[in-house]
């Protein structure tokens, strides 16, 4: 299949009506960091770019927010074909011209201070980063705390970046700047918005 039928292909069967159900998983699971939110097939984009990752592209991405692909992503020419046709979205030259990144790779990505971290004025401009994740069960076990989070939550999702504790306690102490991540699994997404609190849980 060449690529131009895999840009028309995969999109939302029903554009408005899935767009809400994405968006409504997303809120909810921003609202409840590491709370699983079930993301049915609702699209399907040209490999390796994972069906809930499309989904929430599709959902949150338009005309105006640049996005980012990793080195995974960017040697596809149909996902950029894809996105481009059903979001509209352009391509960000940098990490940190992103207003959203995509990244299929995550133990392989650069550190999340290399994003758009807003500024003090403006914390609302930094880059939300998608992470595809194998699962959320086999990775290294993480305890959340902060808001949203009564007490603490753990979550453990497979293939995330290297230093990652390390990584996100130096994003915490940017707030209110700062990135905010969405992480994408086989039949689910979790959030870890900024101002959520991470340790490991391994001795």
């Amino acid at each position: 299949m060449d690529v131009t039928a895999h840009a028309i292909d995969g999109g939302f069967a029903d554009p408005v009506f899935n767009a809400q159900t994405v968006f409504r998983a997303v809120m909810d699971a921003m609202a409840r960091p590491g709370t699983i939110q079930p993301m049915p097939g609702l699209a399907r984009p040209p490999e390796p770019l994972a069906s809930a990752a499309g989904a929430v592209a599709l959902t949150l991405c338009d005309n105006d927010t640049p996005v980012w692909l990793d080195h995974a992503l960017q040697a596809a020419p149909a996902i950029k074909a894809w996105l481009g046709f059903h979001s509209g979205a352009p391509l960000a030259n940098t990490p940190a011209d992103a207003h959203f990144a995509l990244v299929a790779a995550p133990a392989e990505m650069m550190a999340l201070d290399g994003f758009s971290q807003g500024t003090q004025e403006y914390p609302d401009r930094s880059t939300t980063l998608v992470l595809q994740v194998g699962d959320f069960t086999s990775g290294t076990p993480l305890l959340l705390e902060g808001p949203g989070i009564e007490t603490t939550a753990t979550i453990a999702p497979a293939r995330m970046p290297r230093h990652f504790v390390e990584q996100w306690k130096q994003n915490s102490q940017r707030f209110p700047r700062g990135v905010d991540l969405i992480l994408a699994g086989p039949n689910g997404i979790a959030c870890l918005p900024r101002t959520t609190r991470v340790k490991t849980m391994e001795a």
